[in-house]
């Protein structure tokens, strides 16, 4: 019986062994995460990924156009706050609030920003309909990420 006992838990040990080294090559084939940015309205959140991030590395300008939509969406009452929250990550290295592709803020490197919902409705900031697209752009001379979300009017 212990000869049996000792093969049993020898095939155990080595199935474990198997599944351990299994699931770290599957680890290893896993890309890192990127860091996040979040929307906030009243008490609907939306956070995202990048829509495009090279590790720190700047993105060509070719490439920009597609970072800028994203199946990301919140609605936003027009008398409303929109609160914009990043990664310390992408803070460090300074961020811009983008509205349809053009700058709607200067850079920062805080980690949370608020901006009036009327804003992304305002023909005067270049909205026109009821949604519009927003993005976190990371970085000040070059784009090292964007993250993007598509505000839809709930009035």
């Amino acid at each position: 019986m212990t000869t049996l006992h000792s093969a049993v838990r020898r095939r155990r040990a080595v199935a474990a062994a198997g599944a351990v080294s299994a699931g770290l090559l599957v680890l290893s084939a896993c890309e890192k995460p990127t860091p996040m940015a979040t929307l906030t309205v009243g008490d609907s959140s939306v956070t995202s990924e990048a829509t495009c991030y090279n590790d720190g590395q700047a993105i060509k300008a070719t490439d920009l156009l597609k970072c800028l939509k994203s199946d990301k969406t919140i609605k936003v009452d027009p008398d409303e706050t929109v609160r914009f929250g990043v990664d310390p990550e992408i803070a460090d290295k300074g961020w811009t609030i983008l509205m349809n592709g053009q700058p709607l803020t200067d850079s920062s490197t805080k980690t949370y920003r608020t901006i009036p919902g009327s804003v992304f409705f305002n023909a005067q900031y270049g909205a026109s309909g009821n949604s519009t697209w927003v993005s976190v752009k990371q970085g000040d001379k070059s784009t090292l990420g964007v993250w993007s979300f598509k505000l839809q009017k709930n009035s």
